[in-house]
């Protein structure tokens, strides 16, 4: 597992511990409760490495599958369950995640900042 520099993980937050040197997290990122990080796929019988960038904030109670890649300065909205990769500077939302918004600017624990801030 590797975990950057100044993030945060809730202690009520839930890492995958079937294959935790599958976890990847960014710098100043954080992960709060009740979210779930997966890095394995029982059916499949295989397991992935799952990334989350820097400058990220995982909203509580989502849930993010094997082998996604969510990119730098993301946030991942309360109760979302991510499917597919995220691009960077993105916001998504829902069951399945969805983009709802792109081009956003966040500072440290996924913070909003700049003109994106409303």
């Amino acid at each position: 597992m590797t975990i950057g520099e100044g993030s945060r993980i809730s202690l009520k937050a839930r890492l995958d511990f079937t294959n935790p040197r599958g976890i990847h997290i960014g710098r100043e990122t954080i992960v709060t409760p009740m979210a779930q990080i997966f890095t394995h796929d029982f059916v499949k019988a295989r397991h992935v490495d799952t990334h989350i960038g820097s400058h990220c904030f995982i909203g509580a109670g989502s849930i993010i599958l094997p082998g996604i890649r969510i990119g730098d300065h993301c946030i991942v909205a309360a109760g979302s369950v991510v499917t597919s990769d995220v691009p960077d500077r993105s916001l998504v939302a829902g069951n399945p995640a969805r983009v709802v918004k792109s081009g956003i600017r966040t500072g440290h624990f996924g913070m909003l900042v700049g003109p994106s801030v409303h």
